[in-house]
């Protein structure tokens, strides 16, 4: 205790202030120390809440990025797929429009030509009447001055047999 006093430090003095510290140690542990660790705690668990969040976030980001990449690959292969089944579709109606049109035309074609095949008939068959009877007008004209009516009558029989049989 001798060197206590040789520093000028009293014991007493000193006890209390041993004493008062502890107690105002305590005070302040409980009262200010507990709380203010407690704040800091939860300050520190929102902290790391929040970062964990975050990482979750980021990674539900990334995948829905990749998810996003493979809809719109997979929206551009379908779109491909239905530009390459629309020309298929088109070329295949242009075909079918092309043979309707060949065979429209070849139709129209064949029916001209029954058409043209008929009129010439007819056209052949009213040209030889008309033949006939104007070869006959004429023989009725170039007998009359040279036979008599009779002779004339069997003459154009004959000659009339004659065309029909050409005919």
């Amino acid at each position: 205790m001798e060197i206590l006093k040789n520093f000028g430090v009293d014991p007493i003095l000193l006890g209390a202030q041993i004493i008062n510290f502890l107690i105002i140690f305590y005070l302040l542990k409980r009262f200010l120390y507990k709380p203010v660790l407690g704040m800091l705690k939860k300050r520190e668990d929102k902290i790391k809440e929040g970062i964990k969040q975050a990482e979750e976030a980021r990674v539900t980001l990334e995948r829905t990025l990749e998810q996003e990449k493979m809809i719109f690959a997979k929206a551009h292969e379908e779109t491909k797929s239905l530009i390459a089944d629309a020309k298929t579709q088109a070329l295949e109606v242009s075909k079918e429009v092309e043979e309707n049109t060949k065979k429209q035309a070849e139709k129209i074609l064949l029916d001209a030509k029954a058409q043209i095949e008929q009129d010439a008939k007819r056209i052949e068959t009213e040209l030889g009447e008309k033949i006939s009877i104007l070869a006959k007008e004429m023989l009725e004209k170039s007998l009359q001055g040279v036979f008599g009516e009779r002779e004339q009558k069997q003459i154009l029989e004959k000659a009339l047999k004659n065309i029909k049989k050409a005919n």
